[in-house]
């Protein structure tokens, strides 16, 4: 019996049309829009469509999006007064800083010079601390994205054992966290990890996060397993993820396909956070519960 598909971007269609119904009743209390400043740097072609999408989905839920867009050789310190500039600047909720940068500069140092409470990509050590401690912050998108679709099938996440395949800051790390958060009992597994096979097969949940084409093996998993794919690798033949889908569809319980399955709840999820800065920043109450509901 084939897995169930679990579609996220059906989910991430209806939570961007409660962020939508939320900027509305923040515009009538705080008399503005939520705004999302995005910088890119230089012209990298993939984040370059990424970027547009952002915005396309930001003018959509009624925020106002402000692009910045500089030259590739631009100097740091003035990547870093433009940071600046936003951190100050009332009408900017959320400031998002397009990865990767050019080589010469340090984006370690342009993540930790955005204002915390703006950081709506949930990657300052701040916010990465807050996660960490289990005080409010922002939550990096795409984990965050994983745990509402996990949410979406499973009754609860509490007591099952999670698998985490990779450690990146981005996914892997805040991955774990926001698992124990839901008090699963999880495992990391990485380039040095002995026997990743044998970790995942006994994994209630596996999230894929490793950035290796369909490295997951059906046969690796558990029956019933519940199969959250993050990766997003192009190849010959197309996109496919971390997970080999046609061997995993016919063992896991559930599974997200690529596309289709996380990629879409990483923007929703941008927006997401971007409404509740303004609403923290304005002192306008944000139904947060409401937003994050399991149901599409």
């Amino acid at each position: 019996m084939s897995a169930t598909i679990i579609d996220g971007k059906a989910f991430a269609a209806g939570l961007r049309a409660r962020i939508a119904d939320g900027v509305t009743a923040f515009r009538t209390q705080a008399g503005r829009a939520p705004g999302l400043a995005v910088v890119l740097v230089g012209e990298d072609p993939a984040s370059s469509v990424y970027v547009r999408s952002k915005g396309k989905a930001t003018r959509e839920a009624g925020m106002e999006s402000i692009e910045h867009r500089l030259p590739a050789d631009v100097s740091a310190d003035a990547l870093l007064a433009l940071v600046a500039t936003l951190n100050t600047d009332p009408a900017i909720d959320g400031i998002l800083v397009q990865l990767p940068l050019p080589r010469h500069i340090d984006e370690q140092a342009v993540i930790s010079a955005i204002d915390p409470d703006k950081d709506v990509d949930g990657f300052h050590p701040i916010n990465a601390g807050r996660l960490a401690t289990g005080l409010p912050g922002f939550v990096p998108c795409t984990p965050f994205g994983c745990v509402l679709l996990l949410k979406s099938v499973l009754p609860s996440l509490s007591g099952l054992e999670a698998v985490v395949v990779g450690r990146s800051n981005i996914v892997g790390k805040p991955m774990a966290q926001l698992l124990l958060r839901e008090s699963c009992t999880v495992t990391v597994v990485h380039s040095r990890t002995k026997d990743v096979p044998a970790h995942i097969r006994r994994a209630d949940i596996v999230v894929a996060a490793v950035g290796i084409p369909q490295m997951i093996k059906g046969d690796w998993l558990k029956p019933g397993a519940t199969v959250i794919d993050v990766g997003i690798n192009r190849t010959e033949t197309g996109l496919v993820g971390d997970v080999d889908f046609a061997s995993a569809v016919d063992v896991a319980g559930a599974i997200t396909p690529v596309p289709g399955g996380v990629g879409p709840m990483t923007i929703a999820c941008l927006l997401r956070n971007t409404l509740v800065s303004a609403g923290r920043r304005e002192g306008v109450a944000v139904d947060e519960a409401m937003l994050d509901r399991a149901g599409l």
